[in-house]
């Protein structure tokens, strides 16, 4: 079925100023919208039943406030009258903010891939009134261009299949529901951990990239990547150094190339090409936090003082441009500003020059690579470490003390004059989720750092969430908080990253609170999520008619999946408390994606991460003494800057010992010796003799001990 051109006439106008429905949401991205011509309507009741009570199918849009091709299509279809009058004629149009509801997107980006339709955001989906899909793909243009099809040419084609093949389509999507159904059921194979180890090691080796990373272009950070292979290193002494040169190869050349913002700190979302010169622009919340946890591992591992300095100006980045007045962690900044993306980020020889004078333009344009040509749009430079900090100082006949201070006062002058240029927008939605994860980062920070103002602004955002995204009759976290409304129930992922948060918190602030609040999430979490017929958690709530399917995430991308954190934190909680009944739930679920990854591990290694965990001895640290005290501080520092991934920590003082005995009594009765701070290593609940040395401390830590096999496990 075609439309005449005629009736498309009067449909023509451009985008009016009269508002749609999506007016009244709070979401970002639904808001972009609320000025289209397209009749949107959000994913609720309303536009279901308006499906089912005309027949009509629905057409799903789904993308995030920050996404560059999302913005595209918004601006070249969405607000074309002809498109609006060709989807509000014969569907019911629905927007969906992602980020707000994972649960929707997971379903339907699953179901893209199951019907051979490829992913990624935009997405757009055909489905029919039971919300079942039947076709669907990414960004369409208006007009079919370059061989991809556009909506004036889709929408009546599909309008015109729904009306003569309705049956066959409501059959495909039953069988697309099916598949993704089965994805979540248990095999019946119980699958060697240890060797899902190896070949996970194996396939990445393969993949890695001499210039850093993994593949070619574009390139992601894929922080899991390099989370599960600092511990295999741990793990394989006769590896070890293999897989700490891909770690670190990647940590260097990130922190070098234009990927990373060299001026304002922090990352972008990811490279276009295999150099991680040219990103695409997003800044990401989720992505500094995890970027967050690698660099200071690299130094924990290293001691090389870039690598701290990395993982700082990454804090220093989120405390200035994506913290709220009331201390919780905003979620993004887009990549376009004045229409163009990267423009915010760009310099040209002569913007430095104005800004620096001539002498310390000649450093920078050295040292980061500013030509006449540039490396990227209309002759522009995004700056990236294109000489060695070494090299620039003997052309420069700088010492290197010398050197840091010019380029620290470059850097300086340079932001300031880039914060006055046109900014891009920004995402300022508060998810529990994300929130979770920058907490967690941010603890960490304080204890490899030394920073405890870090833990200062972790605790600031872990209360925000608990007082204003959690229900405290029921225990049940919200999704999302912005402009003073809360909404939408929370996902695993809410409750697994703000659990882990809390635990590290605990590790670094010692307050027994966040540890209590850590046990209530995770109790909360296993009553609303965990599936005991087959073990693990599904993704998404309970008792929601609009999700035909609860899933269970099977692959750790850029975020990580909900149920390899909460297998994480639910192990370190069991191990650090003795919860043996949740030490039985993580033995379960381990066993339950040991299955489901037996043929390709590398899809979840954050999950091989927990599997890691799981197979080497419970070791706890317990330094009894007071937390400020200076003996107290120096044994806590012998631990914060090992990279030690199986030990927890737990700081026993008069003030918590008594909160503290009703959740680790093994370590609430261990007290000082002769008036000193005094640290116990313990092993599988038995501990050593005590010391108050910090050299004795650190001989203790670095008896590696062997790892369990899966036979041992409690």
């Amino acid at each position: 079925m075609t439309l005449p051109s005629e009736d498309l006439g009067t449909h023509e106008a451009s985008r009016s100023g009269e508002a749609n429905r999506l007016i009244r949401e709070k979401s970002p991205y639904l808001l972009q919208h609320a000025h289209n011509p397209v009749d949107w309507y959000p994913w609720d009741e309303e536009a279901f039943a308006k499906a089912r009570r005309e027949g009509m199918p629905i057409f799903l849009s789904i993308g995030y406030s920050t996404c560059h091709w999302c913005h595209v299509m918004e601006r070249e279809s969405f607000e074309d009258g002809a498109v609006a009058a060709l989807l509000n004629r014969d569907f019911v149009a629905i927007k969906v903010d992602r980020e707000e509801r994972p649960d929707v997107d997971r379903i339907y980006m699953t179901a893209a891939q199951a019907l051979g339709l490829g992913g990624g955001w935009p997405l757009n989906m055909f489905l029919a009134p039971d919300l079942t899909p039947f076709y669907g793909g990414t960004y369409f243009p208006p007009r079919t261009m370059s061989g991809r099809p556009g909506m004036i040419e889709l929408l009546p084609h599909v309008a015109r299949a729904w009306q003569e093949h309705r049956a066959e389509l409501e059959q495909t999507g039953e069988r697309v529901f099916e598949s993704l159904a089965g994805l979540a059921l248990a095999d019946s194979l119980v699958a060697d951990r240890a060797r899902l180890f190896a070949h996970a090691f194996d396939r990445l080796a393969q993949s890695h990239d001499e210039l850093g990373g993994f593949g070619r272009a574009p390139k992601f950070p894929s922080v899991v990547n390099l989370n599960f292979l600092q511990r295999y290193a741990e793990r394989t002494p006769e590896r070890r150094d293999e897989a700490r040169a891909m770690v670190l190869r990647q940590l260097d050349r990130m922190q070098a190339g234009g990927i990373h913002d060299h001026l304002g700190g922090g990352f972008h979302r990811y490279s276009t090409d295999r150099e991680w010169l040219v990103p695409h622009f997003e800044k990401m919340l989720y992505d500094q936090a995890q970027l967050a946890w690698a660099y200071l591992e690299g130094f924990q591992v290293t001691g090389e003082a870039r690598y701290a300095e990395t993982a700082g100006g990454i804090f220093t980045y989120v405390a200035r441009d994506l913290t709220s007045p009331e201390g919780a962690f905003y979620s993004a900044e887009d990549a376009d500003s004045e229409g163009e993306e990267g423009r915010f980020y760009v310099w040209s020889g002569a913007q430095i020059e104005a800004v620096l004078g001539s002498e310390d333009a000649a450093l920078v344009i050295h040292h980061y690579g500013v030509t006449p040509e540039g490396n990227f749009e209309h002759g522009t430079t995004i700056l990236n470490e294109v000489h060695a900090r070494a090299e620039t100082a003997r052309r420069f006949a700088l010492a290197p003390e010398a050197l840091a201070a010019r380029l620290s006062s470059a850097r300086s002058k340079l932001l300031d004059a880039r914060s006055r240029r046109p900014r891009p927008h920004r995402d300022d939605k508060v998810l529990t989720a994300w929130n979770g994860l920058m907490i967690s980062s941010s603890a960490r920070g304080a204890r490899v750092l030394g920073e405890p103002e870090l833990a200062r602004r972790a605790a600031k955002a872990a209360e925000f969430v608990w007082s204003t995204l959690r229900d405290p009759r029921t225990g049940e976290l919200h999704r999302r908080w912005r402009d003073g409304e809360t909404a939408g129930r929370g996902q695993l992922d809410d409750y697994a990253y703000y659990a882990l948060g809390l635990l590290d918190l605990y590790q670094a602030t010692f307050d027994p609170m966040w540890l209590e609040r850590a046990v209530a999430v995770t109790e909360a979490q296993v009553s609303r999520f965990w599936d005991e017929q087959d073990g693990g958690f599904f993704e998404s709530p309970p008792d929601d008619p609009s999700i035909r399917v609860r899933m269970k995430d099977g692959f750790d991308g850029a975020e990580m999946a909900g149920n390899s954190i909460a297998a994480l934190a639910l192990l370190r909680l069991a191990r650090l408390l003795d919860r043996r009944e949740w030490i039985e739930k993580g033995d379960r679920m381990l066993d339950y994606y040991a299955r489901r990854l037996d043929g390709m591990p590398v899809a979840m290694p954050q999950m091989l991460v927990a599997m890691d965990l799981a197979q080497s001895p419970p070791r706890h640290i317990v330094i009894a003494g007071a937390p400020a005290a200076e003996d107290t501080r120096a044994l806590l520092a012998e631990l914060d800057r090992r990279f030690r991934p199986h030990d927890e920590l737990v700081m026993v003082d008069d003030g918590n010992r008594s909160r503290l005995a009703a959740l680790a009594p093994f370590a609430a009765a261990l007290g000082t010796r002769d008036g000193k701070a005094t640290a116990y290593v313990c092993e599988n609940y038995t501990c050593r003799l005590p010391t108050t040395d910090p050299h004795a401390l650190a001989d203790q830590l670095d008896n590696r001990p062997q790892p369990i096999t899966q036979e041992q496990q409690p």
